[in-house]
C-alpha cells in the first residue's frame, strides 16, 4: 500500500507509453518529464508537478493506457542535491539543431555571407540591394518575405549551388517603416543573375503586391535588372505570359503611392514595372529601356552597349524620369522625401518672407522672371519638390507644403515660349493633376500663359488632343483647386490653368501684374483692327495706332477691371496669397488611405 505522502501520477487521456524518463528511486524536479504518451500521432510529456522521488512505475514502454490510469507514484521532497550541498541548476543547452539550421540558411543570403559578390558591387561604386533597403527603411523595422527562395533551376544546377548563388531568387522584399509609416520595399539584386525576373521572385512580388493592396501600403521598387530570365527550367511553361506580377502591380496604381528607382541597367520587364510607378527616380549611371542589348540585337536592330540604350540625359529629357539624382544614396533620400508628401499634414515649416513676393514679377509686362523663385517664396521653407524638371520646360509641376500640409503646384514658366502651353506641357500638367487627385492633394495653379501653342509645327504634335487632356482632367478633379494669375491669363490656356474656366476652382485671384483677354492682346488688336491698320499708309502712324490700341486693350484687361466685372474673385497683395491657399485644405486633405477604395482607375504613366 502506498504511503499517504505519495502522489499518484495518472494519464490525463488515452494513449500509448513511448518513453519513461525516470525509474524508481530517481530524484526529479518540478516540471521534469516523467512519461511520454502518444495520442493521435502526437507525443505528450507528463510532467512532475512538484520536486520529489519516483517510488514506483506502474507501466512499461508500449503499454496502452486509459484516461485516469496510474502511471507512477511520486513522493514529494527536496530536489536533487549536487555535491557541495547546493540545489542543482538546469543544465545550459546549446542552440537547437533546427534553429541553428534556420539561422545558417538565412545567413547565406545576407551580405555578410556573400563577401565576394558584395566586393564586386562596391568596386563598381554601387550599393547592394540590402544596403539600399537598410537605408530606406527605419532601423529594425524590416520584415523580409521569401528570403529562403532560390532560382527555379534544379534541373540544371545543384540545390546547394542555387542556395549559395541565387539567394532570395534575386529579389529582396518585405515590409518596413519609412519615417514611421509602413511601406512595401523591394529591390532586385543585380548580384544574383543580373537582377533578372525569375519565376519565384515573380510569385514573391505577387504576394507583396497583395499585402500592399490589403494594408494600403506605398510600394518602393528598386528596379535594376535585365528583365525576364530564360534559365528557370523547373516549371512547365512555354512563354510564361500568364505571370500575374505586372497586372497586380499596375492594379495598385491610384490606390497606393508607387515609387520606382533605377540605377545601373534597367531593361525589359524591370523597366515595365518601373514605368508603372507614380514617380521614377534615376541615378546618373542609369540606362533604362524596354529592351536591353540582347533583345535589340535579337531583333536585328544592331549591337549597342547597355549604357547607350536609355542613358539619363535621354530619359530625363523625354519625361521618363521624374527625379534625377547622383547615386544610390541620393535615390533613397529622394524616395523618402517623395513619400513624405503622402502622409497627410506634418509639422508646419518656416514661412519665407512673404513681402518678397511683391517684387518677383517685373512691372515691365514683357520682362521675363524666374517662376521657381515665386514657388519657393510661396510655400514652407524647403518644402518644394519639383517633378519631371527635365521635360516640358514651359510647365512646372511640384509638390509643396503650406503650414505643413501638402499640395500640388502647376505653374507656367514664361521663360519658355512665353509660357504658352504646348503638347508636352499639357501632358505633364495633366498627369500631375491625376496624381494629386488620386492621393487627395489639393492643386494650386499659378497662371502666366498667353494661351496654347499654335502653328503648323505645333499641330504636328497632336496639340488638339494633348491640350484637351487638361480640360478633361481638370474638370473632373475631385480635390479642391485654386488659381492665382501671376501675369498673363489669356484664352483657352488660362482656362486650362483653372480646371476649365475661372469659376471652376474654389477661387481665381490675381496679382497686381495680371492681365487678361480672350487671346493675346497684340494678336487680338492685329486681327480685330486689321482693316483700320491696313488703311494707314504711313508705317509710323500705323504703329502708333497699334500701340495705342494695345494699351487700351491692356487697360480693359487689367486684373482690377476683371475683378470689377466679377470674372475673377479678387486682385490681391501677393503677400496675402497664403491666406487664399489655405482655403484648399479640408480636414482630410492628403489622407488617401482613409477612403474605401480608388478614386481614379489609375494614374496615367504619361
Amino acid at each position: 500500500m502506498a504511503s499517504t505522502t505519495e502522489l499518484a501520477v495518472r494519464a490525463q487521456f488515452a494513449g500509448v507509453v513511448v518513453a519513461i524518463a525516470h525509474g524508481a528511486d530517481e530524484r526529479v524536479g518540478a516540471g521534469t518529464p516523467l512519461v511520454v504518451l502518444e495520442a493521435m500521432k502526437m507525443e505528450h510529456e507528463v510532467l512532475a508537478e512538484t520536486d520529489g522521488v519516483v517510488r514506483s512505475v506502474a507501466v512499461a514502454v508500449g503499454d496502452s493506457v486509459e484516461e485516469g490510469q496510474l502511471l507512477l507514484m511520486l513522493e514529494p521532497g527536496s530536489p536533487a542535491i549536487q555535491q557541495g550541498g547546493q540545489p542543482s541548476e538546469p543544465q545550459a543547452r546549446g542552440e537547437r539543431a533546427d534553429l541553428r539550421a534556420v539561422h545558417e540558411r538565412h545567413a547565406v543570403g545576407l551580405d555578410a555571407g556573400r563577401p565576394e559578390a558584395v566586393a564586386r558591387r562596391h568596386e563598381l561604386g554601387r550599393r547592394t540591394a540590402r544596403e539600399n533597403l537598410d537605408d530606406l527603411v527605419d532601423e529594425g523595422t524590416f520584415v523580409e518575405y521569401g528570403p529562403l527562395l532560390f532560382a527555379a533551376q534544379e534541373r540544371r544546377r545543384s540545390r546547394e549551388e542555387l542556395i549559395a548563388r541565387t539567394p532570395a531568387d534575386g529579389l529582396v522584399a518585405g515590409v518596413g517603416d519609412v519615417e514611421g509609416r509602413p511601406c512595401v520595399a523591394m529591390s532586385y539584386d543585380y548580384t544574383v543573375l543580373a537582377g533578372t525576373q525569375g519565376m519565384r521572385n515573380h510569385l514573391k512580388k505577387d504576394r507583396l503586391f497583395d499585402v500592399a493592396e490589403r494594408k494600403r501600403l506605398p510600394v518602393v521598387l528598386f528596379a535594376e535588372g535585365g528583365g525576364g530570365r530564360p534559365g528557370d527550367v523547373d516549371m512547365p511553361i512555354v512563354a510564361g505570359l500568364d505571370c500575374r506580377a505586372f497586372a497586380l502591380f499596375a492594379g495598385l496604381s491610384g490606390l497606393v503611392p508607387l515609387v520606382g528607382i533605377a540605377s545601373g541597367y534597367c531593361f525589359a520587364g524591370n523597366a515595365a514595372l518601373l514605368g508603372c510607378c507614380d514617380v521614377v527616380i534615376a541615378s546618373e549611371d542609369s540606362s533604362i529601356g524596354m529592351g536591353g542589348p540582347a533583345m535589340i540585337e535579337g531583333g536585328g536592330l544592331g549591337v549597342h552597349d547597355p549604357a547607350d540604350v536609355g542613358p539619363i540625359d535621354v530619359q530625363y529629357g523625354n519625361g521618363v524620369v521624374d527625379l534625377r539624382v547622383a547615386d544610390d544614396r541620393a535615390a533613397v533620400e529622394a524616395a523618402r522625401r517623395y513619400l513624405s508628401y503622402f502622409r497627410g499634414a506634418g509639422k508646419p515649416g518656416e514661412v519665407p518672407d512673404q513681402d518678397l513676393l511683391r517684387g518677383l514679377i517685373p512691372e515691365q509686362r514683357k520682362r521675363i522672371y524666374d517662376v521657381r523663385a515665386v514657388v519657393q517664396a510661396l510655400f514652407d521653407e524647403g518644402s518644394v519638390l519639383e517633378l519631371r524638371g527635365g521635360f516640358a520646360p514651359g510647365m512646372l509641376t511640384a509638390l509643396a507644403r503650406v503650414d505643413g500640409r501638402p499640395l500640388g503646384v502647376v505653374a507656367n514658366d514664361p521663360t519658355h515660349l512665353g509660357g504658352a502651353i504646348d503638347a508636352d506641357g499639357a501632358d505633364k500638367a495633366t498627369r500631375f493633376m491625376q496624381l494629386c487627385d488620386a492621393f487627395e492633394l489639393p492643386v494650386l495653379f499659378l497662371c502666366d500663359t498667353p494661351g496654347f501653342m499654335v502653328g503648323p509645327a505645333a499641330e504636328r504634335t497632336a496639340t488638339v488632343r494633348h491640350f484637351s487632356r487638361m480640360f478633361l482632367t481638370g474638370a473632373n478633379l475631385s480635390v479642391p483647386s485654386g488659381t492665382i494669375v501671376l501675369r498673363k491669363g489669356y484664352g483657352l490656356g488660362a482656362q486650362a490653368m483653372a480646371g476649365g474656366g475661372f469659376k471652376a476652382p474654389l477661387f481665381t485671384i490675381a496679382w497686381p501684374t495680371s492681365e487678361f483677354g480672350a487671346m493675346g492682346l497684340e494678336g487680338a488688336v492685329r486681327l480685330g483692327m486689321r482693316r483700320e491698320l491696313e488703311a494707314i499708309d504711313d508705317p509710323q502712324e500705323r504703329e502708333r495706332l497699334f500701340e495705342a490700341s494695345v494699351a487700351a486693350a491692356y487697360e480693359r484687361g487689367q486684373g482690377l477691371n476683371m475683378a470689377a466685372y466679377g470674372e475673377i474673385d479678387d486682385v490681391i497683395d501677393p503677400a496675402d496669397s497664403r491666406r487664399w491657399i489655405e482655403l484648399l485644405f479640408d480636414e482630410g486633405s492628403g489622407e488617401w488611405w482613409r477612403r474605401p477604395g480608388k478614386k481614379r482607375p489609375n494614374v496615367d504613366a504619361w
